[in-house]
């Protein structure tokens, strides 16, 4: 959650905006659960509008609210689209409406997102393990865990709030039957209904607690009026211990396994504040194999630090700076293209690096060689260990055991490295 959460990604804000739309809905505040979701998706994510798919069924067929959504997704989208079109064509030059092009590419003959790789079908059920562990589990249980209620769990109460549960809930799995039927899968992709794999797994939960005291009042006989939560808190409080102690091992794993690319950037930061590097120089920061790794150009000191990309075995598309002219939102290069193709235009000579930050895993090739071996070109500034997953255990590098894990891991060093030729940065 804190991930999806502070992630600057659409499928964030489409997350937000489907907690408030969900909220709206299910306290019957219509025309606010529409301008959420319009929000989510005209604003946002335009997939996102599949979460509102249950809200306008509810409203069309349910409570007959006919003038109700036809009026406000009227107001939502001319209210939202009008402005963000505007703003954005004034931006690029041209008409831009950004919802459709995004459709367009993804889905209406464009060159789609499978260009950038595809996953098995498995892939969402371990990525969803791995970041929510049992709370996962737990709610792709729920639609039997509600089947075994309805039946089993005498209750006058089988809703959230106004609705039934099978409406309720809809989103998540609609979210995920769309989702898992792709093949081009990312773990983003599934942010919007993070919240509502939590309240899902809650829900499941709630009811094996139930079906618990329910199956435990024929064997013992318990004095009238005995509340389920009575005798059945251990299983809450079982739960909430194990998936609590498999996350914060997860967290760890994260952190001490993959963490370097932040450090070596923060420690790069700290150059011109330390009087190592002039405020003024225009520096090259280079990235060859590790182009991905790049956590953000935020974490440069200031704006005469340049990030530029050296050849490596990646034969794709690189990403692209505008133009640092006033109309550089507006000028289209010749050298972009939408079907994950290799630019060469886009390559820098390592030759004018000033800085080159690169992993050792012990493995090189000619593209692709161990720089900090290069004595006579590069000084090692700083080193921070980081995973080597194809010599490490699955499990242990995805969550991190005491006085277990260090025995199945193994660790590469990303280092920060400098050239000795430019050294005296003026």
């Amino acid at each position: 959650m804190f991930i999806s959460s502070t992630a600057f990604l659409p499928s964030s804000f489409a997350m937000y905006m489907l907690c408030t739309a969900c909220a709206a809905w299910w306290t019957e505040k219509y025309e606010f659960a529409i301008f959420a979701t319009a929000l989510g998706s005209l604003l946002g994510w335009p997939f996102a509008a599949l979460l509102g798919v249950p809200i306008a069924i509810d409203m069309l067929f349910v409570k007959k609210l006919y003038r109700t959504f036809v009026q406000w997704s009227g107001i939502s989208a001319i209210a939202i689209l009008v402005p963000t079109v505007i703003i954005d064509s004034m931006h690029f030059g041209k008409l831009v409406i950004a919802p459709w092009n995004i459709v367009k590419y993804n889905i209406l003959g464009g060159a789609g997102p499978n260009l950038y790789g595809t996953e098995p079908f498995s892939y969402y059920l371990v990525n969803g393990f791995l970041n929510f562990n049992f709370v996962w589990v737990l709610a792709l249980s729920t639609p039997a865990a509600l089947v075994l209620s309805h039946f089993f769990v005498p209750s006058r109460n089988k809703s959230t709030l106004t609705l039934p549960h099978y409406i309720s809930l809809s989103p998540l799995f609609l979210w995920l039957f769309v989702f898992f039927m792709q093949p081009h899968k990312e773990e983003r992709f599934l942010f919007p209904v993070y919240p509502l794999i939590c309240l899902c797994s809650s829900i499941t939960l709630d009811i094996v607690q139930k079906l618990f005291f329910r199956i435990w009042s024929y064997i013992k006989t318990f004095p009238q009026g005995t509340h389920y939560l009575d005798t059945t808190a251990f299983i809450m409080i079982g739960t909430f211990i194990i998936t609590s102690l498999l996350g914060l091992a997860r967290v760890y794993a994260l952190y001490t396994n993959y963490h370097a690319p932040l450090d070596i950037f923060m420690e790069l930061n700290r150059y011109p504040g330390e009087g190592k590097v002039p405020e003024t120089a225009t520096i090259n920061v280079c990235l060859g194999k590790d182009w991905h790794r790049f956590p953000n150009s935020f974490f440069l000191p200031n704006t005469n630090w340049n990030v530029r990309f050296i050849k490596s075995e990646f034969d794709g598309m690189l990403p692209a700076p505008y133009s640092q002219t006033e109309n550089g939102t507006k000028i289209i290069h010749s050298h972009f293209n939408d079907k994950n193709q290799e630019e060469p235009s886009l390559y820098f000579d390592i030759a004018k690096c000033h800085f080159l930050v690169d992993l050792n895993l012990g493995r090189e090739s000619v593209l692709e060689p161990i720089y900090a071996n290069k004595k006579d070109q590069w000084r090692i500034i700083k080193s921070f260990k980081f995973l080597n997953v194809e010599k490490s255990h699955r499990f242990f590098r995805a969550f991190y055991i005491p006085f277990i894990s260090d025995r199945y891991l193994t660790f590469g060093n990303l280092s920060l490295l400098q050239t000795i030729k430019q050294s005296r940065i003026k």
